[in-house]
């Protein structure tokens, strides 16, 4: 199989080429590490490449496989880690001067659990300063391009990781959403992005209130296999929830039939374009060919979600720049120093009437989903803008449908469903329950399998 090939493949159908001898470990981890020197020079999605080390675990990888004793579906199936995530031995920069040069002597959970499975590593993934906001560039390097359209950005904070599994470096990616990170750039580059419930994969050594940890894959059944390998507790993360998780491989094999789905073309608020109003309404629609009763429901929480969010957000970066940004100014991009600011200027009593709000928004929510099996809507309110400047409208006017679910810890995933009139990916958002994370994942495979989608860009 040649290396186009290789890279079109879902981690799925890598397993099983190499389960049955057609594939090596080796061959597929050369061939894209090939693709890697080819295309990141252009796109930017890799902060750091590791080819030793990727080659190394391919070998202990393929000395398994001809034992026939893998460790399970991933062994073998090369993987990225967004640069947030702490690796032991490897540059974790955070998309940051100040920490440019840090090397952890320590794994995260994540790294460590993916290192079990036998995935070889091929490096780490691009991100804004600390994953600050909705676009994927920081002072270290050039910034990320989308690979349906390279005069885009792939959208943040798990920007790098999106390029990288669009364009064909890799089929698995792990990334972070604190307000939207994962499901923000899947929308933009038509992959799937699952931001699990809170808790469900452990954030150690990280303590952020919003942010999990999750995949990015090109299709419902790699981001399950993902999950599987990644979930479940670990003490040394107090909040990661205590019991066995579901099997998600199975989760994506359920019928959807007599689900009663909810859907808002806007949560009452956002500004959304027409060509993703009308595809998203289109994909809402959809579900009941699959035997779902949709309704479009009233969502009328208006600023309250967004009053919650910004001085948590702004408490947080405050916290970590506040001395930093005194000693290198010029390492804060004017974005991140607008939240600094806000976070001087906000008082503790700010921060908690936020946590406190967080339940009434919460319980609004838990409303909604003991009427209602899935909440359906936009994942973004537009596509991809060019990758030189940030739009006009506020952050979180722009994450209008993301950011709740951080704030609730609920799940949700952001599956492909179309193109605007200019050809740039559109992304359905797909939000469940308390827990729910399966019922989430089996309605993305439902509608994955009646509508699929392309798999690469093919003007790389």
């Amino acid at each position: 199989m040649n290396d186009t090939g290789i890279a079109q493949l879902s981690a799925y159908e890598t397993s099983e080429l190499i389960d049955s001898g057609q594939l090596s470990p080796v061959e597929v981890t050369q061939a894209l590490l090939d693709r890697i020197a080819e295309l990141n020079p252009r796109l930017n999605a890799f902060l750091t490449v590791t080819p030793e080390r990727a080659l190394a675990d391919a070998r202990s990888a393929e000395d398994r496989a001809l034992r026939g004793e893998r460790i399970g579906p991933l062994d073998g199936v090369p993987h990225s880690i967004k640069d947030s995530d702490a690796t032991r031995g490897i540059r974790t920069t955070h998309g940051s001067m100040f920490t440019r040069d840090l090397v952890p002597d320590r794994d995260s959970v994540v790294a460590e659990r993916m290192k079990a499975t036998g995935s070889p590593l091929l490096g780490k993934t691009n991100m804004p300063q600390v994953g600050h906001k909705d676009m994927t560039d920081n002072l270290l390097g050039p910034p990320t391009l989308n690979p349906w359209d390279l005069s885009r950005t792939p959208g943040g904070s798990s920007g790098g990781a999106a390029a990288a599994v669009a364009a064909g470096l890799g089929a698995l990616a792990t990334g972070s959403d604190g307000a939207g990170s994962i499901r923000i750039p899947s929308a933009f580059t038509g992959l799937v992005g699952v931001k699990p419930s809170y808790g469900l994969i452990p954030s150690w050594p990280s303590r952020d209130p919003l942010t999990v940890k999750g995949p990015i894959t090109r299709t419902v059944m790699d981001a399950a296999l993902l999950l599987n390998a990644v979930a479940g507790p670990d003490r040394r993360d107090p909040s990661s929830i205590d019991g066995p998780p579901p099997d998600f491989v199975q989760a994506t094999r359920r019928g959807v039939r007599g689900l009663k789905v909810a859907w808002s073309p806007d949560f009452g608020h956002a500004d959304v374009a027409p060509d993703v109003a009308d595809a998203c309404r289109r994909a809402a629609l959809r579900f009941a060919d699959l035997g779902c009763v949709v309704t479009e429901v009233p969502i009328a929480w208006g600023s309250l979600a967004v009053d919650i969010v910004k001085p948590i957000w702004a408490a947080q970066l405050a916290a970590f720049f506040d001395e930093r940004a005194g000693e290198h100014p010029e390492w804060v991009e004017p974005s991140l120093q607008r939240f600094v600011q806000e976070g001087r200027r906000s008082s503790a009593i700010d921060y908690e009437r936020a946590l406190s709000q967080r339940v009434d928004l919460y319980d609004r929510l838990r409303g909604l989903f003991d009427e209602y099996d899935l909440l359906l809507s936009p994942t973004m309110p537009d596509t991809a803008w060019p990758v030189d400047r940030e739009p006009d409208t506020p952050l979180f006017a722009r994450l209008a449908f993301t950011f709740p679910f951080n704030l609730t810890g609920l799940p949700a995933v952001s599956v492909p469903c179309g193109f605007d009139r200019n050809g740039r990916p559109i992304g359905l958002h797909v939000a469940a329950g308390w827990h729910r994370d399966d019922l989430a994942l089996a309605a993305a495979a439902r509608f994955e399998e009646a509508y699929p989608w392309p798999v690469v860009p093919t003007g790389l």
